[in-house]
């Protein structure tokens, strides 16, 4: 198994998708563009989210958006949200676009739940619960949430059947 790999379909690559624990989902325009694999999960800071993403977010082209998401080995049934950065010209489409996929990768990985820590205050509690996220951790000063499965996936929304192997209506 090479370190590093690329796949562009949920369905034919569900395999591949199902071992590797670390991935970068780019979607381009609303498409799947392709799932980056790679050999360690993303480490991100602060500083480096207000350096980087600022820096990725104004200079990189057109309408298009990149998750990073882990799955650490010490809680396998979980996926984690590490980061998103999107393009200046990013549509909330393209965004939402990445984020089915990223449901889409927790079903084929069975995975319970889906976990994240929004630092941006411009993503509003109630888009996320809207989402199927809910507050974790209450008692920290930080944005925890978590997006529960259980084997219960979201039907993906019609208007993204464009996205290759994504599927058109079925509940999972």
């Amino acid at each position: 198994m090479p370190a590093w790999q690329a796949v562009d379909n949920l369905v034919s690559d569900a395999d591949v998708l199902r071992r590797r624990r670390y991935g970068i989902i780019e979607i381009e325009n609303e498409l799947l563009k392709s799932i980056h694999l790679r050999p360690y999960p993303k480490m991100i800071s602060l500083s480096g989210v207000a350096v980087l993403g600022g820096h990725t977010h104004n200079s990189a082209e057109g309408n298009r958006c990149w998750i990073y998401y882990n799955q650490p080995f010490r809680h396998s049934q979980f996926l984690v949200l590490k980061y998103i950065v999107s393009s200046r010209g990013s549509t909330f489409q393209t965004v939402r676009a990445a984020l089915m996929v990223l449901d889409e990768i927790a079903r084929i990985k069975r995975s319970d739940a889906i976990l994240s820590e929004v630092t941006n205050l411009r993503i509003s509690d109630r888009l996320l619960n809207r989402w199927g996220w809910e507050p974790h951790v209450p008692s920290s000063c930080r944005r925890h949430f978590i997006k529960r499965f259980y084997g219960k996936y979201p039907a993906p929304d019609s208007a993204h059947a464009r996205i290759p192997g994504l599927p058109k209506s079925e509940a999972h």
